[in-house]
């Protein structure tokens, strides 16, 4: 089915065991983040990650990267960030949603990152909960997303309820410039 999506969606709040944690969503025109989005990003692509970058990525491809997400905020384009309760940066993820008049139920989570330190403290899992809570309010039934075959991230998906669709050989090189295969995923939201 296919729904008008309003311009704002309620702001989901961290679980009670997750006092202290300060989850937010980025309105467009706000920089204030950009100098934690670089670092975030820096460390997660030096982590290995495979998130569009290679190795040896610097401040400038960050940040470049930065300014065209959030140039790009609006109603089709969602940015989240999750901070510990002194400020810090912890995570974020954002959600694209789909504008073709078909596709307007489904939406791509995109670049969920944790920073290296703060990882396997269920971060991941509080980020996904509420862009998935934002896109059910947005009228998404349908959520999709790829990342590397066999990586980390992949066991954190279907921890989190993600079906795998299927895999794609050599679809993309990792920051150390050797190919990978990407596995696809989905997640039905509940109405």
């Amino acid at each position: 089915k296919t729904k008008d999506r309003p311009m704002t969606a309620p702001e989901p709040s961290p679980s009670p065991a997750r006092r202290g944690l300060q989850l937010s969503s980025v309105t467009p025109g706000d920089l204030s983040a950009l100098p934690a989005l670089c670092a975030l990003l820096q460390d997660a692509v030096a982590g290995g990650a495979s998130l569009g970058f290679m190795a040896g990525m610097d401040e400038t491809e960050a940040r470049a990267y930065w300014l065209r997400v959030l140039g790009a905020l609006g109603p089709a384009q969602r940015l989240w960030l999750l901070r510990d309760e002194t400020g810090e940066l912890l995570g974020t993820v954002q959600l694209a949603l789909c504008e073709k008049p078909n596709g307007r139920h489904r939406g791509e989570v995109q670049k969920l990152m944790v920073r290296r330190s703060a990882r396997g403290r269920g971060l991941a899992r509080v980020l996904l909960q509420a862009l998935e809570q934002a896109a059910r309010a947005l009228g998404c039934s349908l959520l999709v997303l790829d990342t590397e075959a066999g990586s980390h991230a992949e066991t954190v998906y279907t921890h989190l309820g993600w079906l795998k669709a299927g895999e794609i050989p050599a679809f993309a090189a990792n920051p150390d410039g050797s190919l990978q295969p990407t596995a696809l995923y989905y997640k039905l939201l509940d109405e």
